[in-house]
């Protein structure tokens, strides 16, 4: 079972979405692992509806898929994430033989622990000898997986050149190991290559950090799992609409054993309030808008003052929209589930961002957005499924 075995994505009578609108379009890609074949069907979707990022930002295994699809050209890319997402599921084809909640859990529980003992072919394996025998100042002494396969698949899938060429401009972020502080590799912004990507997911203890220029960087998720607010605090002059592709949810149930408890803490840890940042976000476009506002009620000799002309350029402001697509897990998924790279579990991931575009594309409300007086409108249309 794989990609090409999913039903073609159903067409919409929708308009495509850059019809008459003229908005840049940025496509935000959250952090998550395994889960991440579930932004590679939300791509795939969105492709359907018109819609070509003309940024792509992403965080860790987001990081890989924004990689993926700046670096090739618009008909590659479904066919390249494709062709990632068969390799790191490839040491787990089968499929449970017990149908059931009960039996999958089990299932998906031996998945994780299989990966975690072999790793996961073109992206990481298992140090040997193991990290604690080797000497405490040799840097293979600070991880449990060697990433270097990670390079290889990133050189052969992405054409870097591509990247650096302006076509579709990539932002991934790192966290400096030294100083923690967050830093972010654009390529609007500098030369971006393979070491870029593998540090926006160099998840310790797991994964080795990355060098670049002399510093040392781990996963971008140790701070922020998305890189929205990055995104937001970039662009205040264009129009843009905003796919924010998240793997975990804020939001969910209470856990009623160990094992939940352990799932809940990390939904919460790596969903990095994604809601709080739109609602600041918003806040702050509202508050220009209504400056804007009370310039134009001034008097033209007013407007004309140097201080007055100053502020009003300070507060233009563009139009934002932002479509949450969100993965919301099944019963039988739980603390393992962003390092269950089964077979099964990246077709249902991949299935599950197409279903959540298509039924969001078509939702009425998406399809009125920009009616009212806001500067920037968000969207959750799935969350009710």
């Amino acid at each position: 079972m794989d990609p090409s075995d999913l039903a073609p994505t159903p067409q919409s009578d929708a308009p495509p979405l850059e019809a008459g609108r003229g908005e840049r379009r940025v496509l935000v890609l959250q952090g998550g692992g395994a889960l991440g074949s579930y932004q590679a069907g939300v791509y795939q979707a969105l492709c359907h509806h018109g819609f070509e990022p003309d940024w792509v930002a992403g965080i860790s295994i987001g990081a890989i898929n924004a990689a993926l699809i700046a670096g090739n050209p618009p008909e590659r890319r479904r066919e390249r994430l494709k062709e990632f997402w068969e390799l790191v599921t490839s040491p787990v084809t089968w499929r449970p033989f017990l149908p059931g909640d009960q039996a999958r859990t089990v299932f998906n529980e031996t998945s994780a622990a299989l990966i975690a003992t072999f790793g996961v072919p073109g992206f990481f394996r298992p140090r040997f000898p193991a990290a604690s025998l080797w000497p405490g100042s040799d840097p293979q002494s600070l991880s449990y997986y060697d990433t270097a396969p990670l390079r290889e698949t990133l050189l052969k899938l992405v054409d870097f050149d591509r990247i650096n060429g302006g076509d579709v401009r990539l932002s991934v972020g790192a966290v400096n190991v030294r100083t923690g502080n967050f830093a972010y590799f654009d390529s609007t912004k500098q030369k971006i290559g393979p070491e870029h990507i593998m540090a926006s997911g160099a998840l310790p203890p797991g994964f080795p950090a990355v060098e670049i220029d002399g510093e040392s960087y781990w996963d971008g998720g140790l701070v922020s799992n998305t890189p929205l607010d990055y995104v937001l605090g970039e662009e205040h002059r264009r129009d843009m609409v905003i796919f924010q592709v998240d793997l975990f949810s804020a939001r969910g149930p209470l856990p009623t054993s160990l094992m939940e408890a352990a799932e809940r803490e990390k939904d919460i840890r790596y969903s990095s309030r994604t809601r709080m940042v739109t609602d600041i976000h918003r806040t702050l476009h509202n508050t220009r808008k209504a400056v804007r506002d009370l310039i134009s009620l001034m008097p033209p000799e007013w407007r004309a003052d140097p201080a007055v002309a100053q502020l009003g350029m300070a507060v233009r402001e563009s139009t934002i929209t932002v479509m949450h697509l969100i993965y919301r897990d099944k019963k039988h998924e739980g603390n393992s589930k962003d390092f269950d790279f089964s077979r099964l579990g990246m077709v249902e991931h991949w299935t599950m961002g197409e279903h959540d575009v298509h039924q969001s594309m078509n939702d009425p409300r998406w399809l009125a957005r920009h009616q009212n007086e806001e500067t920037l409108v968000t969207f959750d249309l799935t969350e009710n499924k």
